[in-house]
This record gives structure tokens, sequence and C-alpha cells, in this order.
């Protein structure tokens, strides 16, 4: 206790030299540096959505581009897009290469995942896309109109006949009177592709032969030969008839020739090889007997071989015709079980990208005569020719909800003002076609030296179609991979980035505003898939803020 009392005189000294001493002394201000001041001002807006006057552009969405691994994890990049955008577009997980399977089916597991967890955070999803060249199962949409193997280097089957009915030619078969034939609607052949020859038997009838379908084949069989009959088989009801041998249709020599086929409602392949007897030769028409099952019998892809002791090798090629009702009936497929499958979340579709030729920009993309042509390129309109669009547009609007947006959507229409022409022009021709395109997107990837007024001048062209226009893909490339940002080429960019929206506000009427995409949310990693090492966002890689954000934010506020 003694020591503490010891104590107390010298703090009270202390305490009135302290007062004693004059304040200026004790008081001193650092200023910020000016890096840190600047940051603190771009710190300080809000977030990007809240910028957005609503009631003046009440359909207006902000959006933004980003991989769907980003978003179902719930990174950083996924509370970053909540915050700010009101829309998000995947780069590649909704396109045909990233859903359809080698088998034709698709996997959306991935797809439905994001979509309960954007609509958890109340946060819309822009489908992009239905019908793109690059991107698509490439290999499965090849073999589906690959040459028809007819057999191969030694001994194997020849290919006698092969019949898709795909096309009306009827050399290789015909029906009686008592079995009506037709084609069912395209995409109702075997597995949902193409078409099917579809034989009706009105009535249960006395003899199974009253109703008849025959298959037509040259030369005729001979004893001791083998063949193989294959073909795809469904009928109404479920049904079993037999099958005879005829020299020519109606001209029966034997009750039995490939056996008793039965068919239920659902597609089956049916297999029968025979070794020719004594009573089959000379015969060269199958005859199916229909006539003791009222209903109707379907037929698809059928084929019958001849076994080659000796082998050759020989394929026959699928006619443009052939191969058009094929690539048709895929994509309707495709189109169909993606949109279905996406409706009840889904509202907007970019249906066609990127259909515009760059060095012909009044004509459509081709593969044709290109060497270079990546692993899953896939020139639908190669196949389907100009129509291509047309039949695009027409699937999305049957499959989709009916209050559905549907886009086309291209890039460099900032750049080449025929480009931007050839895409209005291409609309019209669709529109011709009875076939409603309700928006035009235009990507713009563009940097910090892109022509201004050739923005403007595209703004002023794609409003006066009356569409909805949207800026799909929006970034500003600045500086050289790997090199920091001056602060003059920050500058430009965040110059660049308030242009854009100026112009889209200036020229676009609010009603026909759908909105902005922001493509490079953040500049780019060394080994990111998109403009790797380059600076082209609104954040660094770091997440942090750039002079291009406040721009940005700046523009969305004129948004009147």
């Amino acid at each position: 206790m003694k020591k503490i009392y010891r104590i107390v005189p010298l703090a009270a000294l202390l305490i009135t030299l302290a007062a004693c001493t004059e304040p200026h002394v004790l008081s001193y201000e650092v200023e910020k540096p000016e890096t840190i001041a600047n940051q603190d001002k771009i710190n300080a807006y809000a977030d990007l959505k809240t910028y957005v006057d609503r009631a003046a552009n009440p359909n207006f969405k902000l959006g933004a581009g980003i991989s769907l691994s980003d978003y179902t994890s719930k990174s950083i990049m996924y509370r970053l897009v909540n915050k700010n955008f009101d829309e998000i577009t995947l780069g590649y997980e909704m396109k045909h290469g990233a859903i359809v399977k080698a088998d034709g089916s698709l996997n959306l597991d991935n797809v439905n995942k994001l979509l309960k967890s954007a609509q958890e955070s109340n946060v819309s999803v822009f489908g992009h896309t239905l019908c793109w060249h690059a991107n698509q199962n490439a290999t499965y949409l090849k073999k589906l109109i690959a040459p028809i193997v007819l057999s191969s280097t030694g001994p194997g089957w020849d290919s006698v006949i092969a019949v898709d009915f795909e096309n009306d030619v009827t050399a290789n078969y015909q029906s009686n009177a008592n079995a009506v034939a037709s084609f069912t609607a395209m995409g109702q052949g075997a597995n949902g592709v193409g078409r099917a020859l579809k034989i009706t038997n009105a009535s249960v009838r006395a003899n199974d032969w009253e109703a008849q379908f025959f298959l037509k084949f040259s030369p005729a069989v001979q004893q001791g030969e083998k063949y193989t009959l294959k073909m795809d088989v469904r009928s109404d009801v479920a049904a079993s008839y037999s099958t005879q041998a005829h020299v020519t249709p109606g001209a029966y020599k034997f009750y039995d020739f490939f056996g008793s086929i039965s068919s239920t409602t659902t597609w089956a392949t049916y297999t029968k090889e025979i070794t020719v007897s004594a009573d089959m030769a000379t015969c060269g028409a199958i005859a199916f007997n229909l006539g003791k099952t009222a209903t109707s019998f379907y037929f698809d892809n059928i084929t019958l071989t001849k076994y080659n002791a000796t082998g050759s090798i020989q394929t026959q090629e699928k006619t443009p015709e052939q191969k058009k009702t094929i690539i048709s009936g895929a994509l309707e497929k495709w189109i169909k079980e993606m949109v279905v499958n996406c409706a009840p979340y889904v509202k907007a579709w970019d249906v066609v990208n990127e259909p515009m030729d760059d060095g012909k920009p009044y004509e459509l993309k081709t593969g044709i005569g290109k060497t270079n042509m990546a692993a899953d390129d896939f020139y639908w309109q190669d196949y389907l020719g100009k129509d291509y669009a047309v039949d695009a547009f027409r699937l999305a609007r049957q499959y989709g909800n009916s209050s559905d947006k549907l886009f086309i959507n291209d890039y460099n229409l900032e750049y080449s003002m025929d480009k931007c022409k050839g895409l209005i022009q291409y609309v019209n021709y669709i529109e011709s076609k009875g076939q409603k395109v309700d928006g035009i997107g235009t990507q713009m990837h563009i940097s910090i030296t892109s022509d201004k007024a050739k923005i403007a001048t595209m703004f002023q062209l794609l409003a006066e179609t009356g569409k909805l226009i949207k800026v799909s893909e929006l970034d500003v490339a600045a500086g050289t991979k790997g090199v920091k940002l001056t602060d003059d080429q920050l500058r430009l960019q965040a110059e660049m980035y308030q242009y854009v929206v100026d112009m889209y506000m200036k020229y676009i009427p609010s009603s026909k505003r759908y909105g902005i995409t922001v493509w490079g949310l953040t500049d780019s990693k060394d080994d990111a898939s998109w403009l790797p090492g380059m600076h082209q966002g609104l954040w660094d890689v770091n997440f942090t803020r750039k002079p291009s954000y406040t721009s940005f934010a700046e523009g969305l506020k004129t948004l009147k």
C-alpha cells in the first residue's frame, strides 16, 4: 500500500503538465494517398442494380455472364452476382454440347440445379443458346447422318435394302388396299428421330393376309444364302403378325420367311437371321400379314442384309433430303426437351446465335469448305438451309411459354454496319415465313479504341426494327495481357462502359430495353477460358471495383 501512495503525486504532476501543453502541439493529420482516396470513392457506390430506374424501365434486366459452377457452388461470384444483377446467362452449360449425350438423350441435372439456385435468389435465367454452330455435340449429330456401312473388309454383311422413310421414295415397299399407308409426323420415328411408316388396318379380317405390307428387293434370294432382317416396330395395341415369302408382292410361295413379329406401343428392334430354304428360293418380297389386328402398325429403319463370305467394303451415303429430315428431327428433339424442361423458370431464350457470315455479312455462315473446323462445330444451316432459324423459332415458340421472349443474337454489329443490316434483313426473312422474333441481341465485345460513332449508328439501326434490344455480352478490353493498366487506360475503359449505356438509353426506347448483360465481370486470370490475362471487367481479379464500375453505375442512373 505504501508504494501506491508514492505513485499518486507523480501522476498528478503529469496531469498538470499535460494540461499546460498547447493543444496544437498534439493534433496532426496525415492525408490519405490518392489511390486509397479514389478507391474509397468507388467503394462508396451502391450495388449496380440499385441504379436502374425501375419505374421508367420496368422490364429492364441487368444481367451477368457466369459459369454454372461459380453459381451453384455459391462462391464469391455467386454473391457478387446476386447483389448486383437481376439475371444470369451461362457461357456454356446450357448449350447443345454440354447437354446432349452420345445417344442423343439430355443430361439436365446440372441445369436443373442452377435453375433451383437462381429461383431461390430471385435471379432470372436467360437461356443461351438453342441453335448455334459451335459448342454442339457434333459427334452425335454427324453420326446420325453418317453413311451406312454395308460391309467391312473380310467376311461380312452386304446391304440389300435400307429404308428409313425419311423421303417419299417407295421403290422398296408397298401395301394392299386394306393396309392403308401414311407417314408419322416429324420426330415420331424410332427414338424420336425423323418419321416412320404407318400402316393402318381398320378392322379385323377373316384372314391375316387380307391386309398386307410388302418389302421388295432384288435380286431374289437363293437356297443356302443367309439374310438378316432388322427393323424398328411398334403398334397402337399389342399385336403379333407373320411374314410370308412372295416371289413378287401378292405372288405367294411359302407361309414363313422371317418369322413372326410381336409389337407393342413402345418402339422395339426386331432382328431375324435366316438361311434360305428351297421353299423360299427365288422370292423377292417379304409379306407382313396384318389383317388379324385392327390397329396402326409402325415401321422404321428397315435393313435387309446378305452375308458375304468373301467380304468387301461398301457404304451407302444418305441423300441431302434424308440428312435434312434426320437433322430436322434432331433439332426438334433437342429444342423440345430443353425448352420444356426449363419452361417453369426460363422466360427468354437466345434461339439463334451468330448466324451471319463475317466476310459475307448478308449471308449465313457455313461450314462447307472449311478445313479447320473445331470438333464441336456443326452448322445446322448446311443441312436445313436458310429456314433453319425459321424452324428453331417455330419450335421454341411451340414448346415454350406463350409469353417467352425469343431472341436472335450476333457479334460485331457495332463494328460492321453491313453485318448489323444483314442480321436485320434475316430477321425480316424469318418473320416473312410466319415466325415472330421478339428481340435482337448485340454482343459488344469491344475495346477502349472501338469506334464510338459506329456504336451509336448500330443502336439507331437496331432501334428502327421496333424489336426488344439486348446488349447480350458486354465487356471492354483494355491494355495488353499480363500488364497492369495505366491510369489513362482505366479512364478510357470507364468512359467506354458509360458511353455504351448512354447510347443504349439515347436510341432504344424504354419499352424496348430488354437489358444489358455484362460478360466479363472481373478481369481474367491467366488461365481463364475467356480473354485470359486481360483487363476487361468492372472488377479486377481480386474482386476490387475498378473505375469502370462507377462509370457503368452512372450510365445506369441515366436510364429514363
